[in-house]
């Protein structure tokens, strides 16, 4: 990475070095930082936007606030980036997401400093609050301060622990970090109720008034914030956050150091639930990411001068961009297809959908439990909803998924995009555990596409299942090219052999399916595409088990409970006289690192499949 000189930021090694600062210099060690962050992430790929938003912020907060003593609890973790510069990791940060190397979120194991691990959206409020009960109940001084971006706070768990924490009177700070957008731009009631609020014309009107108020009110102005600031904050004292019981500031310029310090200085002095409200701006600081802030959020290596990408190995269709053909085609047929989606209308591929078909598009913001209860009530409705998810994503909808799609047998396609593992984004995002937690589930029939063709195929044949139907694939694709003119029928619960062989049975699911391929030649072992976990082809299973001795199961889900767990669970169930060897995920939460190295690491290359197979005593 090419270091350009910091004069600030060099002799910054840890937060306590930033508060030796004089006030004058934040401004500059706010270009510092910002330079750094552009020329590191120009190298490494990662979160760029949201992070350029934040600088201030961050800044500001190390100065104000005794971290680690005082708690810093970042939501989703996307606007971290400046934070581990300031806390002891600016020399690493060209190892970030890559294997061995930082993680791309908050995380507790890498430094003290990150005081919660996160990942998913809306969970700040909630773990402040406890730490907040925890500072109560032991008397400590400790501060505790909560940063979430507007786009977090559309998620119901945000406004449980917002009622929750002022009702309780709970002694934490609040901040809302206003940039109108999330990953892509945000939606709902919350989003708009924040625009209205700060280009009222009842704030325009008695912004002036304010001014005068506190001219000859010097001393208040001095306790709480500028007059500025303050005055905004006055016009609204009927505000939602302050209903919850909450004391609300601003909203204030968020790229202002010098305010930023000056505010939270004074509010650091006052007790009980205080919200203070900042506007940023996606991207700041440099242009590229300031006019396209969608395609900034997240980057590849790029040219930090011209924000191009740097040119790379053409890459060929993902899954995703599958889904996004198949749904396209299917709502042109279909006049009562819907998409519904908890605020990835870009990474899951609803783009083009959405400008087709607006009226039958539905972003419901970071509401995962809300996206599949609208798709239930659609159904209900007699409209066909297909919900564009990702796999870690669902975890939080899972009772919506059993108590309201599944338990009313609903007509609700999922389409589970980032299945298995997804690489450099880590633990927290990891589609590992899908497999295992549907396939408990009655009525939920599970599809496992081996290749871009055969997801077409199931995405068709699940929506045309009568009942609820999930289809879940792996982030990318480069492994096989889709053929349009190739146009297979799925068969509900019928697998497919590839190859036959002798004595083992390799029973694949999904994308494992490809890298089994060599080791059943090396073997001369039958190969199977199982395509369903739920429901198995136990006729071909009861056909194999009288030739074969051997059933070895492939899945890049944990093998706890997963696709392979179900084909024990039937030879014992039915006393079939074959033995099972078990291949998949480790009962552990894996690293960041490219999907390559995770695998491997899991033992689920093709060398490392070939070599679990031979140990397990067969030959």
């Amino acid at each position: 990475m090419k270091k350009n000189p910091q004069k600030l930021l060099d002799k910054i090694n840890l937060p306590a070095d930033v508060r030796k600062l004089q006030p004058a210099e934040l401004p500059a060690l706010c270009q510092e930082v910002r330079q750094f962050l552009i020329d590191s992430v120009a190298t490494t790929g990662g979160h760029f936007g949201s992070n350029l938003g934040v600088v201030e912020l961050t800044v500001a907060l190390h100065y104000v606030f005794e971290t680690p003593k005082d708690k810093l609890i970042w939501d989703v973790g996307h606007q971290s980036y400046p934070h581990k510069i300031l806390t002891g990791r600016k020399d690493r940060m060209f190892t970030i997401r890559k294997k061995d190397g930082l993680a791309p979120f908050p995380r507790r194991e890498e430094s003290e400093y990150d005081v919660f691990n996160v990942g998913h959206s809306s969970t700040s409020i909630g773990a402040a609050a406890g730490m907040a009960i925890a500072n109560q109940n032991r008397k400590s001084p400790a501060q505790v301060v909560a940063i979430i971006g507007d786009g977090a706070l559309t998620g119901g768990m945000a406004l449980e622990a917002l009622n929750h924490a002022g009702d309780a009177a709970l002694d934490i700070l609040v901040i809302l970090n206003d940039n109108k957008m999330s990953i892509s731009p945000n939606v709902g009631g919350m989003g708009k109720y924040l625009t209205r609020l700060i280009s009222s014309p009842a704030y325009v009107k008695t912004r002036a008034k304010g001014r005068e108020l506190f001219e000859v009110a010097p001393r208040l102005k001095k306790i709480l914030m500028r007059a500025e600031s303050h005055t905004k904050g006055m016009i609204v004292p009927g505000t939602l956050f302050e209903e919850l019981g909450f004391e609300y500031y601003g909203p204030i310029d968020g790229h202002d150091v010098t305010a930023l310090v000056e505010v939270l200085s004074n509010l650091k002095k006052i007790k009980g639930p205080k919200f203070l409200h900042i506007i940023t701006k996606k991207g700041k600081g440099y242009a590229p990411a300031e006019k396209d802030r969608l395609s900034f959020h997240a980057v590849k290596p790029f040219d930090p001068v011209t924000g191009k990408n740097i040119p790379g190995k053409q890459k060929s269709l993902s899954y995703t961009d599958i889904f996004s053909q198949w749904i396209v085609v299917k709502a042109k047929a279909e006049k009562n297809l819907h998409a519904v989606t908890p605020a990835m209308c870009h990474g899951s591929g609803l783009v083009e959908f959405k400008e087709k078909f607006p009226a039958r598009y539905h972003d419901v913001g970071i509401a995962e439990q809300h996206a599949l209860i609208l798709a239930a009530g659609l159904a209900v409705a007699g409209k066909f909803p297909v919900v564009a998810i990702y796999s870690s994503f669902l975890q939080r909808a899972y009772d919506q998924l059993i108590h309201d799609i599944a338990l009313q047998n609903l007509n609700v396609l999922l389409a589970i995009d980032r299945a298995g593992i997804v690489g450099p984004d880590g633990a927290t995002h990891a589609g590992s555990f899908d497999l295992s937690f549907m396939r408990i589930i009655p009525n939920l029939v599970i599809m496992a596409p081996s290749n871009k063709n055969e997801c077409y195929a199931m995405l068709e044949a699940g929506f045309n299942h009568a009942g609820p139907a999930a289809v879940r694939y792996p982030r990318g694709g480069d492994e096989d090219e889709f053929d349009e003119n190739k146009n297979e029928k799925i068969e509900i619960g019928k697998a497919k052999i590839l190859r036959t062989g002798k004595k083992i049975v390799i029973l694949a699911f999904g994308v494992m399916v490809e890298r089994c391929k060599s080791v059943a030649e090396n073997l001369d072992a039958t190969l199977v595409d199982m395509r369903f976990v739920k429901p198995l082809d136990e006729k071909l299973l009861h056909e194999l088990a009288k030739t074969h001795q051997y059933f070895v199961t492939v899945e890049d889900n944990a093998v706890a409970g997963g696709a392979g767990s179900a084909v024990a669970e039937f030879v014992v169930n039915n006393k079939l006289d074959v033995k099972v060897k078990n291949l998949g995920l480790p009962d552990e939460f894996l690293p960041h690192g490219t999907r390559e190295e995770i695998l491997a690491e899991a033992g689920l290359s093709g060398e490392g499949i070939e070599r679990a197979v031979k140990k397990y005593n067969i030959f």
